[in-house]
């Protein structure tokens, strides 16, 4: 399968954008419960990416001369990928406040609190789309893949084995705070006709 028929159709594609904008929403709500603040979701993005270029991708998304801590968790089963949650360095130092702690965090408690947002933001996203789609996913656990760097350093050629993926993105932010978040669904090649598959049964059961 090459990237040019891996396309999705219009249909399943808007489908999918409502599906992917019921599971955000319950991300975002898990997350507002943790922090105790209103959370602002963007419109999610869904595109077809190839992957030697993820770093320019991403550098669209979050601002290439912005630093950034990026969280990775795989994910497989019905549908098999990688889920990335990017925090802005400014943002990371906001949590400390937001979780009830009055002194500055020190590296090892930021990195566990990350893992916990990262945690909930990924879990509640995904088992969301898993849902709606009768799928299931099981994940890995949850890695640091990179700490305070430009986005530009975060992926190398060939951080990915795929030659391309389908990218979901969505931005988490927090009223009337700097903490904000990216969180970024890339599904492998493979797993895009079986995605198909389940999106054209979803369509037919509406």
């Amino acid at each position: 399968m090459t990237m040019n028929n891996a396309n999705l159709s219009i249909e399943q594609i808007d489908a999918l954008q409502e599906i992917v904008n019921i599971a955000m929403g319950q991300a975002g709500d898990s997350l507002a419960r943790v922090l105790d603040s209103f959370v602002r979701l963007s419109v999610p993005r869904i595109r077809l990416i190839n992957a030697p270029q993820i770093s320019q991708y991403i550098a669209e998304i979050v601002g290439d001369a912005e630093q950034i801590t990026a969280m990775r968790q795989s994910f497989y089963n019905n549908f098999c990928g990688e889920a990335l949650t990017l925090f802005s360095s400014e943002g990371c130092r906001d949590l400390a406040p937001l979780m009830g702690y009055q002194q500055p965090l020190d590296a090892e408690t930021e990195k566990e609190l990350l893992f916990d947002i990262s945690n909930i933001l990924v879990g509640a996203c995904l088992n969301g789309i898993a849902e709606q789609l009768g799928a299931d996913l099981n994940f890995s656990a949850p890695s640091i893949m990179a700490a305070n760097v430009a986005s530009s350093q975060l992926f190398s050629p060939d951080t990915l084995p795929w030659a391309y993926a389908l990218q979901v993105e969505v931005n988490f932010s927090l009223e009337d705070h700097k903490f904000k978040s990216h969180l970024i669904i890339m599904l492998a090649e493979d797993a895009i006709i079986a995605l198909g598959d389940s999106l054209n049964s979803f369509i037919e059961a509406i």
